[in-house]
């Protein structure tokens, strides 16, 4: 018993963690002044330094972390909408003036999304101020108004109603307007600094590198001639050598990167200040500076380098004794944070992995320069001047009404052409796609978008990436919580218990209907909302009760059975909420229409899980909660979060929302304060989050399309600070969510077909991952989710098998989905429950937690009192040694450190064995723990060193087949310290 709670808690604090962040990852705003050799004062300038936290990983033993969040931040694949959704197909644009007299244009396209027979509405919207883009459900029911989307997007006055526009010229003139995003190709400079060079002029000066400094431009790209040149040249001259002979250039993740490399570009002794040097590295956003020497030595000062348009520095050294690098960058004050945060300390040993970090912060810095007032401003002029012309070019054909623009306002789009005029729209159409089509093939040779090269980490797992948790589940799930590794489901049969690989075993009959449950394994709870209307009700359940039942299969527990776990005085509840983050006491709020019933749990010195407590404890504890208070608001709540105050005492909040606002409610006095009000005509309520940066309460407020974060300031003088703060941000959905999980460093938002996935720190859209039929299951510790699959594909697949398989995230990846397919015709279709592991999100390998009620067996693992289990008996014929012996053979094998094959011992032919009966669908899966896994880093990055190659070779698809990963020779093996998954 001891056991089983020390193992859950583990995994409740995993889940109250998840919501806790702190920006110091991010580094802190530093005044830097730079001073000559004779010690005046030169310049200085405020920047943010990243050094690594020092105190990011004080909570963890060595070996437990693992990197999540290395990711290209707001990817080109996911937002260059019009380029990938709409150019080369057939589409409606439409151009009006709001009611400032301001034109925008709109376009909307019903197409496929990503290829994966779910059909949606995108909707781009561009105006002076940017591009605000959207998707809308389709129904084959129901057309979609041109009004309707605007008024999704807010837009719902206008000064000329918008008009539809036939001429497909105009597809390039928008094609512009997405180009004013930014460029897809980048170019850094790169500038050698010997030890102790504290000038610009004296490190622009140094006509040849060190050896270690080759050494570093070799891992960062390849040598290419400048002259004849066609791949992208970033502004370096391609005909003349007027800017080198060579240069060094790489293609990552699709995007083309020129550098600018100091030692590379024309030298003269006449000329001090190397002009020709600094015009081109001096106008780089980003710059590396590798710099020579020991630690000790002088340091590098962004104020040394004279340059208005650098704004971020990427410091670099390397060590020859432990042939590692070492990371610092300076970014400038206005730059708003990017990621990957630097690991504490920002060494990496590993020359690969240290590439591909760089060469992402690299690219997310110079993205988010761009969002600077610096850049921003111009950026808002060039399109505001770009919408306008284009407004002013087509006003003629807005006045004659010819054929280029349509009479009808508000016309339906509709996803065929009517029928009055078929030939003659079929005839535009197919002008419209040919032109389109014409212009994406041009687009693409002229490289102005992300190449589909798979070109780094082919074998490189995400970390939402999901698992198969129960395949074929057969019925209508309402709710849902994690019981250990078990899941307790609220279905139309009655409550289940469900575990990986193990048959359902009901709890609760379908007399009883849980509309809403929370399992707290710490306190030995479940609670639970159920019936509806006046009479649903707080029911309150001991989960040592629960399980007893479970073991002696003794009854099903009904509606009738449950009269002595009702909790007083909240008959006719609609909502209820409980503080998440481990407190001093479990509070309770519930909502009885407008009024709050706030209820605590009893403070019991003997509330722990000991054998003491749980056999002298009743089965109902409904003694042990008390009624405090309660609290009349307005109206009914729709959504209800408890917001932890900094002392617990007085000043914990509960944040409520109604009709069109947020307000924040003291628990002691009941007060009610106005936290954020909502500026739009129709309000979908989505959630409120209680995030924790560090140890200071926030909230995310969710609603419509919008994601606004806003910092929870403690009650002074009995009213709370709720005025803006430097800290808020917001950002927009693609997609109006029905459920948002927040999981440090990332916030998903849950639509009926998709996951947004985005950084929680600053907005930022890492990925989308299509999920046909898509329904959040729970996800107060790992993220349990229904999606629809064939049967054919996926229910007799394990897991951890599909994900060995799984694409690179590359540009192309967009086209495969991480998630289960949709059902071909003919196929039976199927709902299956999937798995996103809490620990894969948050980047802490954990102790899973005890195995679920349905398996009494325990882990070995020395607890806090130092009381030991008994060890786990494993399905598998193999022993752990002979595991490693032959996973350490192979790897072996694969780096060429063996010529002879792996020898056909007794060991290896039960590896045989157990590699036929996993791929065997009749055997089952063979389960695994994704912990200790065997991975050859040799071979991560191969696929990128043949950059050469792919731009020499006129041929280029063949290059391109070539370095697809499934061309290759080998696969990598996982293998894991307890089970097996794939040998080839």
């Amino acid at each position: 018993l001891m056991k089983r709670f020390y193992s859950s808690s583990v995994s409740e604090d995993l889940g109250c963690r998840r919501g806790e962040f702190s920006r110091k990852h991010y580094g802190s705003v530093e005044l830097l002044i730079s001073s000559d050799a004779d010690g005046a004062i030169q310049r200085a300038g405020r920047f943010r330094v990243e050094n690594g936290s020092s105190g990011e990983n004080t909570d963890y033993a060595p070996g437990t972390w693992h990197r999540t969040d290395v990711h290209l931040e707001n990817p080109e694949y996911h937002t260059r909408w019009y380029f990938k959704y709409f150019l080369g197909k057939v589409h409606q644009n439409y151009v009006g003036t709001d009611a400032e007299k301001n034109p925008f244009f709109l376009s909307v396209v019903l197409s496929d999304q990503n290829n994966q027979r779910i059909p949606q509405y995108h909707s781009i919207l561009w105006r002076k101020t940017g591009t605000q883009k959207i998707c809308l459900p389709y129904s084959p029911t129901k057309t979609l108004s041109v009004k309707s989307i605007l008024s999704a997007m807010s837009l719902d006055k206008f000064e000329k109603s918008p008009r539809e526009i036939f001429h497909p010229e105009i597809q390039k003139d928008l094609l512009v307007l997405e180009e004013q995003e930014g460029s897809v190709n980048f170019k850094f400079g790169v500038l050698y600094a010997k030890d102790g060079q504290l000038t610009d002029d004296e490190m622009f000066s140094n006509e040849t590198g060190s050896e270690s400094f080759q050494r570093f431009l070799h891992l960062l790209g390849d040598t290419v001639t400048l002259k004849g040149w066609s791949g992208y040249r970033g502004g370096l001259d391609t005909k003349n050598d007027t800017t080198g002979t060579c240069s060094i250039y790489t293609v990552f993740q699709g995007h083309e990167i020129m550098f600018h490399v100091s030692t590379m570009l024309p030298y003269s002794r006449e000329n001090k200040q190397q002009v020709e040097r600094k015009r081109h590295i001096g106008n780089d956003i980003v710059t590396i500076i590798f710099q020579e020497g020991e630690e000790s030595s002088s340091a590098f000062k962004p104020s040394m380098i004279r340059s208005h348009f650098t704004h971020i520095f990427a410091l670099v050294r390397y060590n020859k004794q432990n042939d590692s690098y070492r990371l610092k960058i300076f970014s400038e004050e206005s730059v708003p944070l990017f990621g990957p945060p630097l690991p504490s300390p920002p060494v990496f040993t590993n020359h690969q992995e240290f590439r591909d970090f760089v060469l992402v912060k690299l690219i997310n810095g110079e993205k988010a320069t761009l969002e600077t007032p610096t850049f921003s401003q111009k950026r808002q002029r060039t399109l505001d001047m770009l919408i306008r012309s284009l407004y002013q070019d087509m006003m003629p054909d807005l006045h004659k009404g010819n054929n280029m623009l349509n009479r009808r306002s508000f016309s339906d789009v509709l996803p065929e052409s009517p029928k009055s005029t078929r030939k003659k729209e079929e005839a535009r159409q197919a002008e419209f796609v040919r032109l389109g089509q014409a212009l994406k093939l041009k687009t693409t040779v002229k490289g102005d978008t992300t190449a589909n090269l798979a070109t780094t980490s082919f074998c490189k797992k995400e970390p939402w990436e999901s698992q198969s948790f129960c395949s074929n589940f057969p019925h209508e799930v309402v709710c849902a919580d994690s019981w250990g590794q078990s899941l307790l489901v609220s279905t139309d049969a009655g409550i289940l218990l469900i575990d990986d690989g193990q048959p359902s075993v009901q709890v609760f009959d379908k007399t009883l209907q849980i509309k809403q449950m929370n399992v707290l394994e710490a306190l030995d709870l479940l609670i639970a909302r159920t019936d509806k209307g006046k009479d649903s009700r707080i029911l309150v359940f001991r989960l040592s009760a629960v399980q007893k039942d479970i073991e002696t299969k003794k009854m099903i527990r009904s509606k009738y059975d449950c009269r002595e776990n009702k909790l007083e005085r909240t008959k006719g509840c609609h909502l209820y909420a409980i503080n998440t983050h481990h407190g001093s006491e479990l509070r309770i709020v519930v909502a009885i229409r407008n009024k709050l019933l706030l209820v605590t749990k009893k403070y019991n010195p003997h509330n722990t899980l000991t054998s003491t407590s749980l056999l002298s404890s009743p089965e109902s504890p409904v003694e042990e909660f008390q009624y405090i208070r309660e609290i009349c608001l307005s109206d009914p709540p729709v959504v209800m979060t408890l917001v932890d105050g900094p002392t617990g005492d007085s000043d914990n909040m509960i944040c409520v929302a109604y009709r069109h606002q947020f307000d924040l409610v003291n628990e002691s006095t009941g007060e009610s304060y106005r936290f954020h009000h909502v500026e739009t005509n129709r309000v979908n309520f989505v959630a409120a989050i209680d995030v924790y940066e560090d140890g200071e309460a926030g909230l995310l407020l969710c609603y419509n399309y919008v994601c606004q974060y806003r910092k929870v300031y403690p009650f002074s003088g009995g009213s709370p600070l709720v005025q803006p703060s430097a800290y808020d941000f917001h950002f927009s959905w693609n997609q109006v969510p029905y459920a948002v999980v927040c999981a440090f460093p990332y916030v998903l938002a849950f639509t009926t077909d998709s996951i947004e996935i985005r950084l929680v720190v600053n907005g930022n859209l890492v990925h989308t991952a299509v999920v046909p039929e898509l329904q959040l299951v729970a996800s107060r510790s790992d993220i349990y989710f229904k999606a629809i699959a064939a049967v054919s594909g996926l229910s007799d697949s394990s897991s951890k098998e599909m994900s060995s398989k799984s694409s690179p995230q590359t540009p192309t990846a967009y086209e495969k989905a991480e998630f289960p397919l949709p059902s071909l015709e003919g196929e039976v279709p199927c709902k299956n429950l999937y798995k996103i592991p809490l620990s894969n999100l948050v980047g802490r390998s954990i102790e899973r937690p005890l195995k679920s009620p349905l398996t009494p067996k325990v882990i070995t693992t020395t607890t806090s009192s130092g009381i030991t289990s008994l060890p786990v008996m494993h399905s598998l014929s193999l022993s752990r040694m002979e595991i490693k012996e032959i996973a350490s053979r192979t790897r072996k094998e694969l780096l060429g450190l063996l010529d002879e094959p792996i020898p056909k011992t007794e060991s290896a032919q039960k590896l045989k064995k157990v590699s036929r009966r996993q791929s065997d669908p009749k055997q089952g899966a063979v389960r695994s723990s994704s912990s200790d896994r065997i991975i050859s880093s040799s071979f991560e990055g191969y696929s990128e060193r043949r950059h050469l190659s792919t731009s020499s070779d006129p041929d280029t698809s063949a290059n391109r087949e070539e370095s697809s990963p499934s061309s290759y020779p080998f696969q990598l093996i996982s293998l894991y310290d307890e089970d097996i998954i794939d040998l080839k």
